[in-house]
């Protein structure tokens, strides 16, 4: 897998404090110029991601609605070559806000239908919507249990959908502040392959396939 199909996912909603400035600050810059439409330069943003540290599903850092540069792009009816950029450079179209929309969803709701067809979601990886959503919640159970235990206290967290995974087969990386580690998942042959570990734990790797009906640990000890 190429690492441009490799994507950081900071789902675990800490507070802004706790994360590096430059990273917080280059979200914002993010976040803002899509609410305002500046299309150039979401486009240069994430074409300089390797510099930036930004991707095209990154949200505002504590952002209440969880907008990602597609959602601004459905919100705002940007040129369908904006939105296809944004597809081009990683954005998923499965995405969900915290109202659970997706780009497409929000593209009808603000009577932008010019918009409907390039934002429906397509998948390379055949999966069905149900076996996803199932997939998904085994894999939140996992890492709300790593929450649990490397953070003191309740804190929101947003988790995958594996919907997104399927569209272009990427791998994501689920970081765990606090666990100085997380998880690597990606769709394999229909199942979704999950692998945690800690950096500063010797043996603490677990390597699981989850499929629909079940969570199967394949390994354990490894790192």
């Amino acid at each position: 897998m190429s690492a441009e199909n490799e994507v950081e996912w900071l789902g675990v909603l800490v507070p802004r404090s706790a994360y590096n400035r430059g990273l917080v600050e280059a979200r914002d810059r993010l976040a803002d110029a899509a609410k305002a439409g500046d299309w150039h330069a979401v486009l240069g943003m994430l074409d300089d991601g390797g510099k930036s540290g930004l991707g095209a599903n990154d949200w505002r850092v504590s952002g209440t609605s969880w907008f990602g540069p597609l959602h601004q792009a459905a919100w705002l009816g940007a040129p369908e070559a904006v939105v296809r950029g944004l597809v081009e450079r990683g954005a998923w179209l499965s995405l969900r806000d915290s109202s659970g929309r997706r780009p497409v969803d929000i593209a009808r709701e603000r009577d932008h239908l010019d918009l409907v067809d390039v934002l429906t979601p397509t998948y390379d990886v055949p999966i069905s919507e149900e076996s996803a959503a199932a997939m998904a919640r085994r894999l939140a159970d996992l890492v709300q249990e790593a929450v649990r235990q490397a953070i003191e206290g309740s804190v929101e967290v947003r988790h995958l959908d594996v919907l997104c995974l399927a569209e272009r087969g990427d791998k994501v990386w689920f970081p765990i502040p606090g666990m100085y580690g997380g998880f690597a998942a990606e769709l394999f042959r229909g199942r979704l392959h999950a692998d945690s570990w800690s950096r500063v734990v010797g043996g603490s790797g677990r390597a699981y396939a989850i499929t629909a009906e079940r969570t199967t640990l394949i390994d354990d000890g490894f790192v």
